[in-house]
């Protein structure tokens, strides 16, 4: 397997990677080619402030292949650390992009998660938009832990398929933790893209794009599902911005 060169700056002890849409698309592709088993993670504010307060799943973050900029605030820390350019490279919209390159490439894709009544709009969505492409498979595991003999069994299907890149929605950090056990055993890139299985399907109203570029898509989440995301957004969003200031002004030079 070969090693690529990466630039990486930790954001509240996450290694978030500096790199364009261009070399992200690029490289997952070409692993994807090769069938070589690595893992991508979009981390937005939830997961790096999670990776901050969890020894276990910051492991995880740090051991992934790439780990992108899934959320506004994490993409301006980037610049804020000297990566003046770094965009917001985030699960929905990587998704889809790496599916258009896949259509043109005959790459055939897997997705794994969520719930079927998901999976069939999805599979219909993508069929409309996408019709050269090549879905391997699909499959919504249980809600439970898995046996081995169910998960020996899953990673066999998801080999025999022929899948270059297998897409994961079963939400930070379930997913996250799933990919890290299954590299080397998944011959291709898993990539964890939580909602944009969601926002895709149509299940779930992504924000306007001049929210998302503002960096306001958790709000409009929030408007959205208040009740279940109040609590979640008010101690991540504030632990985020706590800790982010203190780190860069440990960075800043003294007078």
């Amino acid at each position: 397997m070969e090693h690529h060169a990466r630039t990486t700056a930790p954001i509240l002890g996450a290694n978030i990677d500096a790199l364009s849409w261009q070399q992200s698309l690029d490289q997952i592709i070409a692993w994807g080619q090769r069938r070589e088993s690595r893992y991508v993670c979009a981390c937005n504010v939830h997961s790096v402030v999670t990776a901050s307060t969890d020894a276990a799943f910051q492991e995880v973050i740090n051991g992934a292949d790439m780990a992108t900029p899934d959320g506004m605030p994490v993409a301006w820390s980037l610049r804020r650390m000297g990566h003046g350019k770094q965009e917001r490279i985030n699960g929905p919209d990587l998704t889809w992009r790496l599916l258009a390159r896949c259509a043109d490439l005959r790459l055939p894709v897997y997705f794994y998660g969520s719930s079927d009544s998901t999976l069939t709009a999805l599979r219909a969505r993508i069929a409309a938009a996408f019709p050269s492409l090549q879905l391997a498979g699909m499959l919504s595991p249980p809600f439970r832990a898995l046996s081995e003999a169910e998960d020996k069994t899953i990673v066999e299907s998801v080999n025999a398929s022929g899948a270059a890149l297998v897409f994961v929605g079963l939400g930070c950090p379930k997913q996250e933790l799933w990919m890290a056990q299954h590299r080397g055993r998944i011959q291709a890139v898993m990539l964890g893209v939580g909602a944009a299985f969601d926002y895709h399907a149509r299940t779930l109203r992504r924000a306007p794009v001049w929210m998302q570029h503002l960096g306001l898509e958790w709000a409009y989440r929030l408007i959205k599902e208040p009740r279940r995301l109040w609590r979640r957004y008010l101690s991540t969003n504030t632990a985020f911005l706590y800790g982010i200031a203190k780190q860069l002004l440990a960075r800043s030079p003294r007078f």
